[in-house]
């Protein structure tokens, strides 16, 4: 009994010093920070899953953001106005803070169509002479300019849209451009001629009217007469999902493009969220939850660093100046060197919709700038309760116009006040000073001293970003020979 007591006390003690020995080694580091080499507890397991899916939406969701922006758009103009590629709404007396719609230009005459290359096939889009434009695929990269700096250059002409995969027959005398998507976004802006009592948009809409869209194989019989409906004077929601609808819309559209249209890597991102092409997308009742909160809080991310700036000032226009560019300097397709800026796109996406080459090269006298700020002269925030100047010197650098206008921070919409058009352009019989330079001002209620004609009503207690456009923008413009003064607080 003794002996066998001693052997098991041995035993014991060679056992208990192993692991001591075990304890002393070294490990490899992973196995140190992870609990010790075991697997979790359930509960943190649980709990970090979930936060990974969390973030995975959070992704999702910043990198969605243009396709999401046009689905928007889409939906809502196709509720208000009908489907179908023969229906161009255009906005006949221009658009006012009743469209909700991503930054808005209320100077120019817009034409919008949701084109579906799937359901039609290959599309003939006959553009008129003078129009400003583009076609985009439905993550809104661009597939051509329209216009001065499109093929057509301003003379009109075919454009002839492919749908993705096409392998048939290519004739001659049209543009021809395939997308990567078979939704493809077709946006002109056609120019108002100047008026007697300001801007007239008649000859604009005559212009737009011009439009034709018919299939590539169609007979002329067969082709279905063009919809013209008036945008101008109707609520309208044209803005993206701020609820689990983000979800279901994004499902559809990965449902219905091709593979091809999104990238792996990205399709991994959406597959870990559960969005798969073909399959269900069943979230639970906790993925629900957090699908929730991410669509709540990615617009509340995303704004923070539209509202912090970038560390690198890539958005500032001038050094002596508050006004950004949207673009922070990349190009139509948000590259910087050596980078996709995914970031810089997604603040774009949040408050604005399209992008084209024309928008951001440096093309004299025929492209357009939009310089825009949210601060005043000292970086404070522009808020509708306060009384602002903004000075614009003699002669703006803009072949065809200039213009001002003011929207909501958070999603680039109008202010909504009785002016509806919170804007002023070239066109309108704008008060000047004696050395032609021109002052605009913003305010709840109209400054004592301030012209009629330049003041811009804003929304008292609610933030705001005032947009300087340039069209047919000039040299002046690149080498900062002209810049706009900052807006001024007034006492």
């Amino acid at each position: 009994m003794k002996t066998v007591l001693m052997s098991a006390l041995l035993v014991s003690s060679i056992f208990t010093g192993s692991s001591a020995m075990a304890q002393d080694q070294p490990v490899p580091p992973l196995l140190k920070q992870i609990n010790n080499g075991n697997w979790l507890p359930q509960k943190e397991a649980e709990d970090l899953r979930d936060e990974l899916f969390y973030q995975r939406a959070i992704h999702v969701y910043m990198t969605m953001q243009p396709a999401l922006n046009v689905i928007g758009m889409r939906d809502g103009s196709e509720a208000a106005f009908g489907k179908g590629y023969n229906v161009l709404p255009i906005w006949k007396d221009r658009m006012d803070s009743r469209a909700w719609v991503p930054t808005p230009n209320a100077d120019v005459v817009y034409s919008m169509n949701y084109l579906d290359l799937k359901e039609t096939g290959p599309l003939v889009v006959a553009a008129p002479a003078n129009v400003i434009g583009m076609f985009t695929d439905f993550f809104q990269r661009t597939i051509t300019d329209v216009g001065a700096i499109g093929p057509d250059r301003a003379r009109g002409g075919l454009y002839l849209l492919l749908p993705p995969g096409y392998e048939g027959e290519i004739p001659q005398g049209y543009f021809a451009f395939k997308s990567s998507t078979y939704n493809v976004f077709l946006f002109f802006r056609t120019v108002m001629a100047k008026g007697d009592n300001g801007p007239d948009p008649k000859p604009a809409v005559a212009l737009a009217e011009q439009t034709r869209i018919y299939p590539l194989w169609a007979m002329e019989k067969d082709v279905k007469p063009m919809q013209f409906p008036n945008g101008s004077g109707k609520r309208v929601n044209m803005m993206y999902p701020v609820d689990n609808a983000y979800w279901t819309k994004l499902k559809a559209f990965v449902d219905y493009e091709p593979v091809a249209a999104i990238d792996p890597e990205l399709r991994g991102v959406l597959a870990s969220i559960g969005i798969i092409k073909g399959q269900p997308f069943n979230p639970g009742a906790k993925q629900q939850e957090l699908l929730k909160k991410a669509v709540e809080t990615a617009p509340r991310m995303i704004l923070a660093n539209r509202q912090l700036g970038r560390p690198d000032g890539r958005t500032r226009y001038y050094n002596d100046r508050q006004y950004e560019n949207t673009w922070a300097g990349g190009t139509a397709e948000w590259l910087q060197d050596g980078y996709l800026d995914v970031d810089q796109r997604a603040s774009y996406f949040q408050f604005a919709y399209s992008t084209a080459s024309a928008m951001v090269m440096r093309t004299l006298g025929a492209g357009s700038k939009y310089p825009f700020t949210g601060r005043d002269s000292k970086g404070e925030f522009l808020n509708g309760a306060n009384t602002y100047k903004l000075h614009l010197p003699p002669n703006p650098p803009a072949a065809l116009f200039w213009a001002v206008t003011a929207y909501n921070v958070t999603d680039g919409t109008m202010p909504e006040t009785p002016q509806l058009l919170p804007s002023i352009n070239g066109f309108n019989k704008v008060a000047t000073n004696s050395d032609g330079s021109v002052d605009i001002w913003f305010a709840p209620q109209k400054p004592a001293n301030a012209p009629e004609s330049n003041w811009i009503q804003t929304v008292a207690g609610r933030d705001f970003l005032a947009a300087l456009r340039l069209y047919g923008t000039g040299v002046e413009f690149f080498d900062q020979t002209w810049k706009p003064d900052d807006v001024v607080k007034v006492n």
